[in-house]
């Protein structure tokens, strides 16, 4: 029996969850489905890539519109490709997962293949000269020669729990399903170039996409290796960026290849299925738990996931990109920007990111939010004035097309910014992150962006003041996606300088995903902004939440009881850390109450910059970059300062070579009721 023929004669029963879980924790919206279910689908006239809204490659007058001023650099990106020598990825290298727990053994020069067989595609659908199509046709025929496409870090998924790909079975994750869009775009627009070198090629490239991506995803005995899918959801599972990164390459995987509708059908409907799981899972504010590094694979997949299923149906389902709930995931990324490249990086985020202003642009054009149009565009401005948008690169090809698309229109608005505002400097295809200062119409683009805003259900509070201070504090509890232990934990920069500080995430090896996540130091509440109670630290578990969190946002005070996450063992009924941002100050309370004292209370601060322990005055000096603060602190506490080199590359790339805990220590038998209080004031205040 053919693949095909197996796939058409099978079955998928697919129905709905219909689960009773607490309040703010699951919420059957089912938006995705319900969109579908009132349009009448015939999916015959899209099977195979009719409904791609793009030019066929010979159309060169259109691919040199769209390109615009694009064109050149694009092309001298892909000349560094030529005569590629593609990275052959021995066993060894996936095995060194299991060995070391590295990752890059494997995913380093997987995506090096990756991004040079995309960066390929692009030149030559910029040049149209057949230049680039040996190392095109070189680059899908290793791809689809490799017995999987999954990185070792998720192969153990298999049935076999080995990191090395068994070619017995076939799973998908994150980089099956980059990779499988990636060879179907591309053998999408090049298939009548392919086939005059070999037919063979093409063959190879739909065998791969039916072995690798159809036929496991609608195997439902991988449903426990397909954990995304979220096909059990219970109370207490984590519905993440999985999901609608996945989906959305599974369906653009399926509606470039398939040519049986009723085939193409089922994929479509079993991933409105199973994206509505993540959106029934997300919380009605939007809020991205993940952080904002995981924001263009979070609420940005969505995005790209619904914008397919948008052309896929003729536009009769653009309505769900209208969403409230999917314009507020989106305007999480404008609101978790702070300046400079610096972002709130609660979780696994980065503190340093520089969001995709053509992702960000077209999000927002497609929900309707001016506040992620003008974002997007201010995002372009390099001191001087505003430049060209770049072509999106990397190794997601559907990212790249849409940047290509929507190049034009944000180069004329980049255009009528620069008359508008008289700037000089000439615009170019790539920007500078300089921004030494704003005149008034860049600094006018995040108008709509308000000075605070408050999450209510994810329990996240930011908070601007008249003096360039930036507070970001948040609630929540210690199962989130990709979770630290930081309930009640907050950041402060003024005039977007770091000063207190969230350390984030080293580089991911095995044990940051295993049982041992919680023995890597910047995990741990003792190296957040946060108090060892009775000598304990928070722990690790969906139970251990925060509760009664508030946030005014009016009078900028935020509070939670933060005591629920901690053991029993710290003996504590009652802890709320509470934060007023005034101008130029902040006031940090922490009001307590123990059964009983068995150790001292630690409060901890982490700091980026210098530390000075003032003790007769009763504070501590900070010297970050450009900005002084003095940290005052109760005198019923001792304080200390310990520097923790961060000798990780990913956080040095951020951090520099070190950062410093301040540590302020109570008595051994203080008192089990009470408060400390500390302020932080501009230095010598």
């Amino acid at each position: 029996m053919t693949l095909r023929t197996a796939l058409t004669t099978s079955i998928l029963f697919v129905a709905t969850i219909s689960l009773t879980v607490p309040s703010g924790a699951y919420s059957e919206k089912n938006i995705i489905t319900s969109a579908i279910d009132t349009v009448r689908l015939d999916l015959s006239p899209v099977t195979c890539g009719s409904w791609l809204p793009y030019p066929d490659y010979n159309d060169r007058q259109a691919w040199k519109a769209l390109f615009g001023d694009a064109a050149g650099p694009m092309i001298a990106e892909g000349e560094k490709y030529l005569g590629c020598q593609w990275k052959v990825i021995p066993a060894t290298a996936y095995l060194e997962y299991e060995r070391s727990g590295d990752r890059q053994a494997m995913e380093k020069p997987y995506d090096e293949n990756r991004v040079a067989l995309n960066i390929l595609a692009l030149a030559e659908l910029a040049e149209g000269k057949g230049r680039f199509i040996d190392d095109i046709a070189n680059g899908l025929w290793y791809s689809t020669q490799m017995t999987s496409w999954v990185l070792s870090a998720h192969q153990p998924k298999q049935s076999s729990s080995r990191a090395l790909p068994d070619a017995r079975e076939q799973i998908i994750d994150l980089g099956a399903g980059g990779l499988g869009a990636s060879v179907a775009v591309i053998r999408h627009f090049f298939k009548n170039e392919l086939d005059s070198l070999d037919p063979s090629i093409s063959a190879a490239v739909d065998s791969a996409l039916y072995r690798n991506i159809i036929v496991p995803y609608l195997d439902e005995n991988l449903h426990e290796a397909h954990w995304w899918l979220a096909e059990d959801w219970k109370p207490g599972q984590i519905v993440n960026n999985w999901n609608p990164w996945c989906n959305s390459n599974v369906l653009l995987c399926a509606l470039l290849t398939e040519k049986n509708p009723a085939v193409l059908d089922r994929i479509l409907r079993y991933s409105a299925l199973s994206v509505d799981r993540y959106l029934n899972y997300i919380k009605d504010d939007g809020a991205c738990e993940e952080g904002p590094a995981y924001w263009g694979h979070a609420a940005g997949k969505l995005y790209d996931y619904l914008k397919i299923l948008s052309y896929a149906t003729a536009g009769r389902t653009e309505m769900l990109l209208r969403h409230p709930l999917v314009r507020r995931m989106g305007e999480y990324i404008s609101r978790s920007y702070i300046r400079d490249g610096w972002v709130v990086n609660f979780a696994d985020a980065g503190a340093r990111m520089t969001p995709d202003n053509s992702l960000v642009y077209r999000f927002g054009q497609d929900c309707g939010s001016r506040e992620m149009t003008d974002f997007a565009l201010y995002l372009l401005y390099d001191g001087k004035s505003f430049c060209h948008p770049s072509v999106t690169l990397g190794n997601d090809i559907w990212r790249s097309l849409e940047s290509v698309r929507c190049h034009g229109v944000i180069s004329a608005a980049a255009d009528s910014l620069n008359a508008q505002c008289g700037l000089t400097g000439s615009s170019a295809p790539e920007c500078g992150a300089s921004r030494p200062s704003e005149p008034p119409v860049p600094a006018s683009l995040r108008k709509d962006v308000p000075a605070c805003t408050w999450y209510p259900e994810t329990e996240f509070a930011y908070m601007r003041n008249g003096s360039g201070w930036f507070l970001a504090a948040k609630g929540g509890y210690n199962n989130e996606s990709h979770n630290h232990n930081d309930i009640g934990t907050f950041i402060l920069y003024i005039n977007d300088e770091p000063v207190f500080v969230d350390a984030g995430v080293g580089t991911y090896t095995r044990k940051t995903f295993s049982h041992e996540r919680y023995t890597i130091w910047s995990m741990q509440s003792s190296w957040h902004n946060l108090p060892e109670i009775n000598g304990c630290a928070q722990i690790f578990g969906d139970e251990f939440r925060a509760s009664g969190t508030r946030c005014d946002i009016r009078r900028r005070i935020f509070s939670t009881d933060i005591s629920g996450a901690y053991s029993d063992a710290s003996q504590c009924s009652s802890w709320v850390r509470s934060y007023r941002l005034a101008d130029s100050l902040l006031e940090i309370s922490d009001k307590f109450s123990l059964n009983s004292r068995v150790a001292a209370d630690t409060v901890n601060f982490l700091v980026h910059g210098n530390v000075t322990i003032m003790k007769k005055r009763r504070e501590v000096l900070v010297e970050a970059g450009k900005v002084s603060v003095s940290l005052h602190y109760p005198p019923s506490l001792k304080p200390s300062v310990a520097y923790r080199p961060t000798d990780d590359p990913r956080m040095r790339a951020v951090w520099g070579d070190r950062l410093a805990r301040i540590s302020f220590v109570s008595a051994p038998d203080a008192p089990v009721a009470g408060k400390y209080e500390f302020r932080v004031t501009p230095a010598g205040h």
